[in-house]
């Protein structure tokens, strides 16, 4: 019979890079207190890494040195596991989008579940619990165009929602307005004008 550190080692090596492992999932093979004990040595050993409480990650081995794993792959990796919506956020989007050049000193994602701090290797990795409402376009560039005018914000909105306009392919532009009725009246009403203006051009 396999051992709790081989079964937790073998789970670690099948999965890709970025699979996030969590003591609960291997109470079946003994107690709370054993398998902590086990993910505690193996991670002292360097054969795991502690990123965050109760979630744990393989570092990704290249040739004889080991790394931490990409944020793209955890991030993966957790939407996967936990079934949430986490997307960049709306400082990134509204960068991307051309509404700022300012960039970000921090490292944040969007979550429909919990705000949570990842500490990966030398990275810092946030996630933000942010409405449903900000996933409501996934992640498209009408999603991206969506947080980052929520991101910039009221006092910005109709010179955005202009930006917008004119970044967004047809189809983008038409997606996001097809959400405004979801979306905060200050918002909806920016994007509105912002569609009127285009008509009477």
């Amino acid at each position: 019979m396999r051992s709790i550190p081989q079964a937790i080692l073998e789970r670690s090596q099948s999965q890709g890079e970025g699979g996030v492992l969590a003591p609960k999932e291997f109470l079946h093979l003994g107690s709370r207190a054993a398998v902590d004990q086990a993910f505690c040595r193996l991670a002292k050993a360097g054969q795991l890494m502690r990123i965050a409480r109760g979630i744990y990650v393989a570092p990704v081995r290249d040739k004889d040195q080991a790394r931490a794993p990409s944020a793209e792959s955890l991030v993966k990796s957790i939407a996967a596991q936990g079934k949430q919506c986490i997307s960049l956020d709306g400082a990134q989007a509204a960068k991307s989008m051309g509404l700022t050049r300012a960039a970000s000193s921090k490292e944040v994602y969007l979550t429909t579940g919990r705000s949570k701090r990842l500490v990966v290797g030398s990275r810092t990795i946030y996630f933000q619990h942010a409405p449903y409402w900000l996933f409501s376009l996934g992640a498209t560039p009408a999603g991206d165009a969506l947080r980052a005018m929520a991101w910039v914000g009221e006092d910005q909105a109709e010179n955005s929602a202009q930006k917008l306009r004119r970044h967004l392919a047809k189809v983008d532009w038409e997606s996001l307005g097809s959400v405004r009725a979801s979306l905060p009246s200050w918002m909806a009403t920016a994007l509105g004008r912002a569609a009127v203006l285009n008509e009477l051009r």
